[in-house]
Parts: structure tokens; sequence; C-alpha cells
């Protein structure tokens, strides 16, 4: 099974000079917990999570409306190709703790976004098949647990 059989394709963006205010309300308007951020191409510059708006709104004491997406968007962004096998985005979400990955055109093209949501729901569907597996209820454990451990802070103690 590749990316492209479980990515959602119709995903809501924003540009790096919207407002977090724009990233919130697309957030609410389609249920999600990020917003990939693109250029005027369609080219993946960037993603902006729910605690990245939160932590913004905290640190800087200014309304959502006067910060801009730019400022607080990763962008580091990790990414995979609709042709890549499951096994290849599982190895990308564990080793820099995502849950979520833009699925690009090799010009970075945004085409899509699997989440480590689309992964278990697969494989909750196989756990009744008798088929062989692509996605393994383990599997998604041991993602679950990579992506969850906790990142050290300078002068931050570690909360579960």
């Amino acid at each position: 099974m590749d990316v492209g059989q479980l990515m959602v394709r119709e995903v809501a963006t924003c540009r790096p000079l919207d407002t977090l205010n724009t990233a919130a309300r697309i957030m609410w308007e389609h249920d999600c917990g990020c917003v990939p951020v693109v250029d005027e191409d369609a080219r993946v510059v960037g993603m902006v999570t729910d605690r990245d708006i939160c932590m913004a709104a905290y640190t800087q004491g200014r309304p959502l409306d006067a910060i801009p997406v730019a400022n607080v968007m990763s962008k580091d962004v990790h990414t995979c190709k609709a042709d890549d096998p499951i096994a290849f985005a599982e190895g990308i979400m564990r080793a820099h703790k995502v849950r979520r990955l833009p699925v690009t055109d090799a010009d970075g093209h945004l085409l899509g976004i699997l989440s480590l949501n689309d992964i278990a729901r697969q494989a909750v569907r196989e756990r009744t098949r008798k088929t062989k597996k692509a996605v393994s209820v383990a599997e998604v454990a041991d993602i679950l647990g990579a992506i969850c451990e906790p990142h050290s802070a300078a002068g931050v103690p570690n909360a579960a």
C-alpha cells in the first residue's frame, strides 16, 4: 500500500502572510489540527499547528489577527510522495516525531496530507481482514509511542 491510497487529497491551506486567526478559522471549519502553508505556486513552505497558535498567543500576548503565520510556522517540513510505501511515511513520522506529513510532487507542490489518524483507521480496517496487512495496530502504537516521547526543553521539566 502506498501513501496515495490513504492520503487526504482535499487539504485547506494558508499563506505565510495570513494571520493566525485565518489559520485557526481553517482548522475550526475543516476539523483539523494543522494547516500546510503554501507559497503562490502551491509549494509547501511550512506547517502551522493548533499548538503553534496557542503557544504564539501565550508567548506573544497579541491577538491572533496580529500575528502572521510566517512568524510561528514550522519551516523544517518533512514530506513524502504519493507513491512512497506507507512504511516509509511511518518511518518519517517516527524519526521526526510528527503526526502529519504533507504529500508533495517532485517540485514540492502539495498533493494531499497523510496523518497518523489515516494510518490508524487503515489498521483498524485491516484488523478484521484475513488478507496480508499493509498496516498493523502494533505499528501504529509504535509510531505513536515514538511521536509522544517528550522533547527536553531547556529549564522546563518534561510533563506527561
